[in-house]
């Protein structure tokens, strides 16, 4: 059975339940400077009412309508039949607008929640929507690179605005409602006459596509920002050069001026502050664990609100205090790594950092500081005396384990991947299409080895230490010794991002983004077998000390582990909420490691020695970095037909209801569980267990239900399928 525990975030299957109330989740963990944490599915937007009451949030389950008094959920707004990606309020405050990726854009009574009308014409979905001054003209942006205008009492199409060249990224009325500017994935912003339609000009500069536009209340400067990490102040009336605000290390998804107009805030991996004047940096804001799509200031400007992906946080704004570590990484975890003696686990993460754990109790144990970009790889040495991390800041640091003596650092080249050699003297690095030879002692350069004409992604060391695998676009093995190519491999459709070699030397498992992993004979070249089953990119593979195992790690968020001598699929491996980067086994096998773009790092209990039928091959024994939450999970199997079974965990003892749904909205069975201790309740004995039939006891029809979960302060939904 599984150890208790919880996942991080929860991803949450588009709901298409009718307007109604909700509870929202616990507060918990909460870092220094940050009031509340609200949200549920996937988060695209954010927009605070005119009166600052509400906090409209659009995401994959519909629009959540909070109470910014009491931080609770009053109000789910569903109806569309994709996700919501765009809200706006009126500035009378009458009026929610929503885009979609159904192509629509809804108009809802912003006090009632009641649906008004849907605005059909767009024929891709609707990235943008903003309310003129007057609140009489509604502007939307969409993906076919158009921009319509609305009469947004009457829904009538007024014009269609057409010149960009690529999606409409964002939409806003200047203060007067004359000017509409438009930024868009042409890298430019355009402004219009809004009562004519006419194009005024282009305001050309950036380098990448514009995420953001926003007017100052003046009217007289319009911000934007871009995937080219930068923000630009416009002065709209005067055609000057634009200021260039720089900080960011990733795109800018979102800015917003303070009412104020005094301050600017800008979304990316971090939330920056900006005096609007002098474009001078305030401060920094972090926290999120992945990118801020939005931003907005409540209407006082006291309190700023920022939605990632994953999760929306308010911050007082005149304090702006900075965000504490979350009890792990705060970014995604891109690789991981055992000492040799299996006690220690280290994780890189985009954070910049590398995590030491104790594998044992999870307890963190030291935080390396040092790089300033991403750490793609890490690497223990045979002796477990020296941990190698990789990162894209162009360097290689060496860290003593023990913490006794400085890193040494290896500039060269932006890393990708690292490796020892088995005897530990030499470390493979590599950077695009070169790979490095270094002396592991001293440091120095001693080889470089050419002739990928693609980026090398991953590379590792045979168990005698003579051979050097590197997978690209093929797999090519190298004579360490002389650095000569001696062996190409071809197969995969697509890029290899990693390629391991079998304890005894004889196999080769690479993992590649065309979905599959492919197993080689290391002598003589010959494809083997193809393992398929992954229906997104394999990001790494790795095989169990003895050999009997080969587990895979993949974008579709699963770990699947393989027989490595027949290639048949033994288990999936369910947990991480995002794609699975790394994985790698303890020296003394039970346990393997998984790392993801979630922030977590997972430890697993594996052994080959059980059969499936018996019990679970695999059980997790433990999450690195995460706080315990409660969760509900996909129902397995789905689609089914009769039975499914629906797991789910609890953070704290509760009473459990479990409501079954149809497409409208009306309850076909409901179970009271009853009153049920924190823990994991996902094996067959254990999850709750539905037999498809209604109150009646009768079978219900083929299609599509939601199954939603009350326990205590938590509340979730999922869709399941009957195929009969």
């Amino acid at each position: 059975m599984f150890l208790k525990l919880s996942l991080l975030f929860i991803f949450v299957s588009t709901l298409c339940l009718p307007y109604g109330s909700a509870q929202d989740f616990p507060q918990w963990g909460l870092p220094k400077g940050v009031q509340t944490r609200l949200g549920k599915g996937i988060i695209r937007a954010i927009q605070y009412s005119p009166d600052g009451t509400r906090l409209a949030v659009a995401s994959s389950i519909g629009i959540q309508l909070y109470d910014t008094a009491t931080h609770q959920e009053v109000a789910l707004l569903t109806g569309h039949s994709g996700w919501v990606i765009s809200v706006a309020f009126s500035p009378d405050g009458r009026t929610l607008a929503s885009g979609s990726s159904d192509n629509t854009i809804r108009l809802w009574d912003a006090d009632t929640g009641e649906h008004q009308q849907t605005l059909n014409g767009h024929t891709a979905p609707v990235r943008s929507v903003a309310f003129s001054p007057d609140s009489h003209t509604l502007a939307s942006g969409s993906s076919g690179r158009i921009i319509r205008l609305w009469d947004a009492d009457t829904g009538e199409h007024l014009r269609m605005l057409a010149g960009h060249k690529g999606w409409v990224e964002s939409v806003v009325f200047s203060p007067d409602g004359d000017t509409l500017a438009s930024g868009s994935k042409d890298n430019t912003i355009r402004l219009w006459n809004v009562h004519t339609g006419e194009h005024q000009q282009t305001l050309n500069g950036h380098t990448a596509p514009v995420r953001s536009v926003a007017f100052s209340p003046d009217g007289r400067t319009l911000a934007s920002g871009s995937r080219d990490n930068t923000i630009r102040l416009w002065d709209v009336h005067e055609k000057n050069r634009p200021k260039t605000l720089k900080g960011h290390r990733s795109a800018v998804n979102s800015v917003a001026f303070s009412s104020d107009g005094d301050t600017l805030a800008s979304g990316s991996w971090d939330i920056r502050l900006w005096n609007a004047d002098t474009g001078k940096h305030q401060q920094t804001l972090k926290g999120h664990r992945s990118a801020v799509n939005s931003v907005a200031f409540s209407p006082d400007d006291d309190t700023l609100a920022s939605g990632s992906s994953m999760d929306i946080r308010l911050w007082d704004v005149d304090t702006g205090e900075r965000l504490q570590t979350l009890n792990g990484h705060t970014a995604p975890v891109i690789s991981v790594a055992f000492s040799p003696d299996g006690d220690t686990l280290a994780s890189g993460s985009r954070d910049s950092t590398v995590l030491l754990w104790n594998v044992d109790t999870g307890e963190h144990q030291r935080t390396l500081k040092g790089h300033s970009e991403w750490v793609e790889s890490v690497a223990f040495s045979p002796d477990g005396d020296t941990l190698a991390s990789g990162s894209r800041d162009n360097t290689i640091r060496l860290w003593d384990v023990r913490g006794r003596n400085r890193p040494q650092t290896l500039k060269g080249h932006s890393v990708g991947s690292v490796a020892f050699s088995p005897d530990g003297d030499t470390l493979a690095s590599v950077s695009s299409m070169d790979i490095r030879l270094w002396d592991a002692d001293t440091g120095k350069h001693q080889q470089t080895l050419n002739g990928h004409t693609n980026s090398v992604h991953s590379i590792a060391f045979s168990p005698d230490g003579d051979t050097l695998a590197s997978g690209s676009r093929d797999i090519w093995l190298w004579d360490v010794d002389t650095g000569k190519h001696q062996r190409t491999l071809k197969g995969h459709r697509s890029a290899v991002n990693s390629v391991a070699f079998s304890p005894d030397g004889d196999t080769l498992a690479s993992g590649s983004r065309d979905a599959t992993v492919l197993l080689w004979n290391v002598d003589t070249g010959e494809h083997l077998q193809t393992l398929k089953g992954h229906t997104e990119w394999v990001n790494s593979v790795a095989f169990s000390p003895d050999g009997g195992t080969l587990a895979s790690g993949s974008d579709d968020n699963t770990i699947r582990l393989w027989d490595a001598e027949t290639g048949k699929h033994q288990q999936t491996l369910n947990g991480h909420t995002a794609p699975v980067h790394s994985i790698a086994f303890s020296p003394d096998e039970p346990t393997l490691v998984s790392g993801s773009w979630d922030g977590t790092v997972l430890l697993w209990e594996v052994s080959s020695s059980i059969q499936l039928s018996v019990e679970p091959l695999a059980k997790r024994l433990t999450t690195l970095g995460d706080i315990k939450r409660s969760a509900l999970f996909q129902n397995y199997p789905n689609p089914f037909n009769p039975e499914t079974w629906i797991p789910y965990q609890l953070a704290k003892d509760a009473v459990v209801t479990l409501s079954i749904y149809d497409q409208n909205g009306h309850i076909v069975r409901t179970f009271d569980i009853g009153h049920q201790k924190s823990g994991v309740y996902r094996d067959k004995a254990e999850a709750a267990y539905w037999d498809g039939c209604n109150q009646n006891g009768e079978s219900v029809t083929s299609g599509a239900y939601y199954f939603q979960l009350d326990a205590g302060d938590y509340s979730a939904i999922r869709r399941m399928v009957i195929v009969k």
